[in-house]
């Protein structure tokens, strides 16, 4: 029996000062949260996070470009690729949310499936940011991870854009797998080689997809026989999202987290999951994308909560 999935989220998240009409809608991370406190989830039902140590960061990053990110001193250029203005309040949000993706990670373990409010920052190098990326929760939490004894980790990143910090990170690391499933002409224009990538047209239509989905998780659980899966659940593949070039409707994301994590129950296989890419101005419509990941959760767990998120 499954127990309910353990949910990790921390105020900071959407605590983040950026200028009118930046493109990243900082405050989705907020209105996720009031709107499951609102579906009757209680506080007491989030765990709240940690900020990482820079010192932490030496299993996924050069020593060196943390610390010039820590302390202010990276470039313009860089700060630029990152795209994000520095800020204290920026280095102290994305440290704690590489501690919640790790917190999930760790409650997984226990719990059997852990839900992220944040994370999925898959476009961080060993010693460069990019595309809203400062540092790789996913390549921290799964090495992280291994240092508490969990040898064989599977990262299924499903965001719109392609997992390249990630794929790179992890080119010479067959302990962790990698896996891909982005638009094939999209963000980042240069792809990197992840273990399994698939490059998808713009064009295709829900069902197509989700079978490639299904496929691709199926053989990557049966041979690769993973103890922890870490999820990008990212909903920048919707077809109202600004950013992605998809065409997928809102019972697809449904069905594909619903199958991600029945998957990995079956198995017995813990999946902590983030929430990813989703670039919606409408804050409202994108937060009823991210529900359909909770929404999935809920319905494994059989609780009420499930009915009451629209698909």
């Amino acid at each position: 029996m499954m127990l309910s999935p353990a949910l990790v989220y921390h105020p900071c998240y959407s605590q983040l000062e950026l200028p009118d009409r930046h493109r990243y809608p900082i405050g989705k991370y907020q209105f996720l949260y009031q709107a499951l406190r609102e579906l009757g989830v209680p506080p007491s039902e989030f765990h709240q996070p940690v900020a990482v140590q820079a010192s932490q960061l030496d299993n996924t990053h050069s020593p060196e470009y943390v610390r010039q990110l820590y302390c202010g001193e990276l470039n313009a250029k860089a700060m630029r690729r990152i795209g994000f203005p520095w800020s204290r309040q920026l280095i102290e949000r994305s440290l704690t949310s590489l501690g919640g993706t790790l917190l999930a990670a760790e409650l997984a373990m226990k719990q059997g499936i852990a839900l992220h409010l944040s994370g999925g920052y898959h476009h961080a190098f060993f010693a460069e940011g990019s595309g809203f990326c400062l540092f790789n929760d996913l390549v921290f939490a799964a090495r992280s991870m291994q240092q508490q004894g969990v040898k064989r980790i599977l990262i299924f990143d499903l965001d719109v854009h392609q997992g390249d910090g990630t794929a790179l990170l992890l080119e010479d690391d067959p302990s962790i797998i990698t896996c891909s499933v982005h638009c094939e002409k999209n963000f980042p224009y240069r792809k990197q080689q992840s273990d399994w990538d698939l490059s998808l047209p713009a064009t295709i239509q829900d069902d197509d997809y989700l079978q490639q989905v299904e496929q691709a998780l199926q053989c990557l659980l049966n041979w690769f026989q993973p103890e922890l899966v870490i999820y990008d659940a990212g909903v920048d593949c919707h077809q109202q999202d600004e950013l992605g070039h998809f065409q997928l409707s809102t019972a697809a994301l449904l069905q594909r987290d619903l199958s991600v994590l029945s998957s990995c129950q079956q198995l017995q296989i813990p999946v902590a999951a983030v929430i990813g890419g989703g670039y919606q101005r409408d804050l409202a419509a994108l937060t009823q994308l991210h529900l359909q990941l909770f929404k999935a959760a809920f319905l494994l767990q059989g609780s009420a909560l499930a009915s009451k998120i629209k698909t």
